[in-house]
């Protein structure tokens, strides 16, 4: 079965964001400012990227799409960065309004749109765990009856990490969060125009069923000086740093090594 995994990285849509801005000039601004690419850069190098590339399943698809206006060194960095992984294509698209835009690329992007496939969504500043596209197409499997019956099913694992990079390395707690976006991926029928991005992450269980997969982490979700969110880009409830245990954890189920972490901003 075909997955399909969508990355926007800077992309300046028109919508899509929680930051509002009036202009897409002053999007542009905001987005391309050199402390948040370089913050964007961190976090994808060292969060996002290593997990990715350790996937125990390989076989699945990332698209990256980024603006045609993204700065020529950052849109540089960001093939390099990438030209190892031959599941990778990144795509450039101007301003548009961020749903048809994304719904439009992942729709293109099925090989075989009369069969079913599997979508998910990763932020550039998130990680997921080594195993998640082999869980994802296990839990798909054993849901195969329930999506018989419905256009689409969510499948959700919930449980993971909040966390904060920085030059101590990484700060982080376990938790349960239903819907966060992160470890988050669906499973489409045959024939059906749907994709994940159809659906705001955390609404979605008012659209299809979903299945919940708690028996282990699975994802690490940070919050940095640059989140849309503003609850997490504002949040500064304390996270513990990582002690012996947790650091053998991340490095095994997320491919994050907290001295890298370390070192990546303590150079900064």
């Amino acid at each position: 079965m075909q997955v399909i995994g969508l990355c926007r990285f800077s992309y300046p849509a028109i919508g899509g964001f929680q930051t509002e801005h009036d202009t897409i000039e002053a999007r542009r601004r905001h987005l391309y400012r050199p402390d948040r690419l370089a913050e964007r850069f961190r976090l994808f190098e060292t969060c996002a990227l290593p997990g990715l590339k350790a996937q125990t399943d390989p076989d699945f698809e990332l698209i990256i799409v980024t603006g045609t206006c993204l700065p020529a060194p950052a849109k540089a960095r960001l093939r390099d960065l990438t030209t190892d992984m031959h599941q990778v294509r990144i795509l450039e698209r101007a301003p548009g309004q961020h749903r048809p835009v994304m719904k439009q690329i992942l729709n293109d992007a099925r090989r075989h749109p009369d069969r079913p496939c599997l979508h998910f969504r990763h932020d550039d500043d998130d990680a997921i765990a080594v195993d998640f596209i082999e869980s994802l197409r296990q839990a798909a499997v054993e849901a195969a009856e329930l999506a018989a019956r419905n256009p689409a099913v969510a499948i959700d694992f919930d449980q993971g990490y909040l966390a904060r990079f920085g030059p101590f390395g990484v700060q982080a707690k376990p938790v349960r969060r239903r819907l966060l976006g992160v470890g988050l991926g669906m499973l489409i029928q045959g024939d059906s125009p749907l994709t994940i991005m159809n659906f705001a992450h955390q609404r979605m269980g008012r659209f299809m069923p979903v299945v919940t997969v708690s028996d282990r982490p699975m994802w690490v979700r940070t919050f940095n000086g640059f989140n849309d969110s503003q609850r997490a880009r504002t949040n500064r409830n304390p996270l513990p740093v990582l002690g012996d245990a947790e650091r053998d954890l991340f490095r095994t189920r997320f491919a994050i090594d907290a001295d890298a972490v370390r070192r990546g901003y303590a150079e900064a």
